[in-house]
């Protein structure tokens, strides 16, 4: 099986998702540094423009989107399972909860209170980044709501614990699992003010010390250049057809353009090689990489003919 290069940095809670899964896994993996504020010449590379992190790459095929890194992962690997119990389909629509008003009231709340320390060109890149999802300039005003709302968030967590099970869903880890727990480990990392807001939650501080011990697998580092070889040298897989009633109108090889429906809306143009109810994929060149296919899924992506 090809290398998995994972386009992440270390604060990342969308990249600590996918290193825990990849850890549940015991997979190998390089870890490729990606740069934080645009432009990003390196990662846009291979994506053809989107700029959100994590990413992985196996070969020439690019995938985007912690949803869509999860899926391909348990394809490729499944023992053992993200989805224990036949979860998939809650496992993914607990990422709505997770990745927007948890994942507001936690990051968001990082971003508050050390906003006077970060660097000014950091502030005018996510304050562009999150437009229209998170108020990055008035920010520091949101901060007592932020800590309310993340105090009731947890405490959905720690009612799921409450009848002693080890994990989200039983006795097994899953996605569910790694849903809620980044969120509660950026605010454990970077709000001061965390062991307050989670006072009380016994469960939750149990519950991350198991999640903890999965770990990141067999990770090693690698270069960005070493990652562009790799795509450069590589084929990438077959695309799997469009669905024909896929409501918009599009069939293979049509040149359609990509948009985030949330935020980090970068456009990415290619010809469609994938459409189906779980991804869909577009092929594109670029004089740095070649050919690459760049995969993203379904769900929250409008496509549009270019």
């Amino acid at each position: 099986m090809s290398t998995i290069f994972l386009h992440n940095f270390a604060t990342s809670p969308f990249g600590e998702k996918i290193r825990l899964i990849l850890g549940l896994k015991s997979l190998q993996w390089k870890s490729v540094d990606a740069e934080l504020v645009m432009p990003k010449p390196n990662l846009t590379a291979l994506t053809g423009g989107y700029r959100k992190t994590p990413v992985m790459q196996i070969g020439s095929d690019i995938y985007c989107d912690s949803r869509l890194i999860a899926d391909e992962l348990e394809e490729r690997y499944p023992d053992p399972t993200i989805y224990p119990g036949g979860s998939r389909g809650l496992c993914v629509a607990l990422s709505e909860w997770s990745d927007r008003p948890l994942h507001i009231s936690s990051s968001g709340l990082a971003i508050g209170v050390n906003k006077p320390d970060f660097p000014a060109n950091l502030m005018a890149d996510r304050k562009k980044f999150f437009e229209g999802f998170m108020d990055i300039e008035n920010i520091e005003a949101e901060i007592p709501h932020l800590k309310s709302q993340l105090r009731a968030h947890a405490a959905l967590i720690e009612e799921q614990l409450a009848d002693g099970r080890r994990f989200w869903l039983g006795e097994e880890p899953s996605l569910a699992d790694f849903h809620a727990y980044v969120e509660i480990w950026t605010a454990r990392a970077f709000v001061p003010s965390a062991t307050e807001i989670l006072r009380g939650f016994h469960k939750i501080e149990e519950w991350e010390n198991r999640v903890k011990q999965i770990g990141h697998g067999e990770m090693s580092f690698a270069t960005v250049e070493e990652a562009h070889e790799a795509a450069r040298v590589s084929t990438g897989l077959p695309g799997r057809g469009v669905e024909v009633d896929n409501f918009l109108g599009l069939s293979q090889g049509e040149l359609v353009t990509l948009v985030p429906d949330d935020y980090g809306k970068e456009p990415v143009v290619g010809r469609l090689v994938t459409l189906s109810l779980r991804e869909v994929a577009v092929e594109r060149d670029d004089a740095l990489v070649g050919t690459v296919t760049v995969h993203f899924p379904r769900i929250g992506y409008r496509i549009i003919v270019a």
